[in-house]
């Protein structure tokens, strides 16, 4: 049976070379800002708003045309890998 993620760490490469991580509870909320938010806008160089949901007060902005690529990575609260025999 397949695990199931407890959330979604996604990685933002800039073109400046800066990283940053944001998380996110569900693949289908990442999918959501990135089909609703970033794509749309992937030329401008204006700021959009990339949601921190788990750090109270704290919010980020990018210029959508300055992301280089980003990373997606599952999260497991059980980090620990066990070999199978």
């Amino acid at each position: 049976m397949p695990r199931k993620p407890d959330e979604f760490a996604v990685h933002i490469f800039l073109m400046s070379g800066h990283r940053e991580e944001v998380r996110f509870p569900t693949i289908q909320e990442f999918q959501k800002w990135y089909s609703g938010e970033l794509m749309p806008k992937a030329d401008d160089t204006g700021f959009i708003n990339v949601p921190i949901k788990n750090i109270q007060g704290e919010y980020m902005v990018v210029r959508p045309s300055t992301v280089a690529a980003l990373r997606v990575e599952p999260i497991f609260a059980s980090s620990v890998e066990r070999p199978e025999y």
